[in-house]
């Protein structure tokens, strides 16, 4: 049987006005990787794509009112899992993150907390997994 997980196919998606400033903050404070960035003749981003170290990611791009997706910059919020939320968030307040909240912990027994991007988007990092898969 494999128990390898199978590779992320659900991919959270936002738009940034600075898309670039947004990447470079995603990865210098919160520590995801950037896999690729295809910027545009002007300097825009028309894709790119940031992995998570511990599994999944998102996609991004520079925001275009006029395009068929479109989101309204600083509207997104997720949950990112990581083993190690306590070193992450010590990252996040050294680097300078913004409005970083405290640790708490969840009655689920989760271990998080927040922080909010140069957009404006709402990141919370926890240590709850979610529930496993059925069968």
């Amino acid at each position: 049987m494999d128990t390898t997980a199978p590779s992320p196919q659900v991919w959270p998606t936002l738009q940034a006005q600075d898309a670039r400033g947004l990447i470079d903050y995603l990865v210098r404070v919160l520590g995801f990787e950037e896999t690729v960035a295809y910027p545009d003749d002007d300097g825009t981003i028309d894709h790119a794509q940031l992995d998570w170290p511990e599994g999944g990611g998102i996609m991004l791009g520079s925001h275009k009112p006029e395009g068929p997706f479109t989101l309204e910059p600083g509207t997104f919020s997720a949950y990112v899992v990581s083993a190690d939320v306590e070193g992450l968030h010590r990252r996040a307040v050294e680097a300078g993150g913004i409005d970083v909240s405290e640790l708490t912990r969840t009655d689920y027994g989760s271990t998080d907390f927040r922080a909010s991007d140069p957009e404006g988007n709402t990141w919370t990092f926890g240590t709850y997994p979610g529930e496993p898969r059925k069968g």
